[in-house]
């Protein structure tokens, strides 16, 4: 399935820790598996992951879910939709929103969508666009909204996001099933991972 297969033995202390992992999310991760090739890699991967912002006064969860979720589905990686958009219910987001993150109907249109919200995604779109572009009337909404600690917590869970996305997509890691009974995602019409 993957472009690289996990290696046969890893290391005693590495084991243990992603079993620590795997049993906190609920399955194997392939990824975190390969990674072991490179154990600076996996550790690195884990520590960054272990610090991601959750809940921040000023950046509540719902506003980050919907930071990860968006990012994931611009940057096309299914792994990534799949993992952030798990029971996306139970972190606020509806069905419409899901639909407008994914671009099936314009955020501008989703009322539920609050003005703070509708400036931090128009701030995620900038990241994830290549190349990099920030207009100012984006950066300025997103001033009006969010001090400069919320701003960075906003970007760096939108690179966070990035950063996964890259590594696994380059590594050809499937999704993991965390939401394989969501049919509004519609996984199987990402294409990064078809060879």
């Amino acid at each position: 399935m993957s472009y690289v297969d996990p290696p046969a033995r890893m290391p005693v202390l590495l084991r243990m820790l992603l079993w620590t992992i795997e049993k906190r999310m609920g399955r194997k991760l392939l990824a975190n598996r390969i990674l072991m090739w490179y154990p600076k890699a996996f550790l690195g991967s884990g520590i960054m992951e272990g610090l991601v912002a959750h809940d921040e006064p000023g950046v509540p969860r719902r506003l980050l879910a919907l930071v990860r979720v968006y990012t994931s589905f611009l940057v096309s990686c299914p792994f990534c939709i799949d993992l952030n958009s798990r029971d996306f219910e139970k972190k606020g987001l509806s069905e419409e929103e899901i639909m407008a993150l994914q671009g099936k109907v314009p955020l501008e249109q989703v009322d539920t969508l609050k003005v703070d919200e509708k400036a931090a995604l128009r701030y995620v779109q900038c990241i994830c666009r290549t190349p990099l572009s920030f207009p100012s009337q984006v950066i300025e909404t997103l001033k009006e909204h969010f001090t400069h600690r919320g701003i960075v917590i906003i970007a760096s869970t939108c690179a966070q996001v990035n950063f996964w996305a890259r590594l696994i997509q380059s590594l050809g890691v499937p999704p993991a099933g965390f939401s394989a009974e969501c049919s509004i995602l519609n996984l199987e019409s990402y294409t990064t991972m078809k060879r």
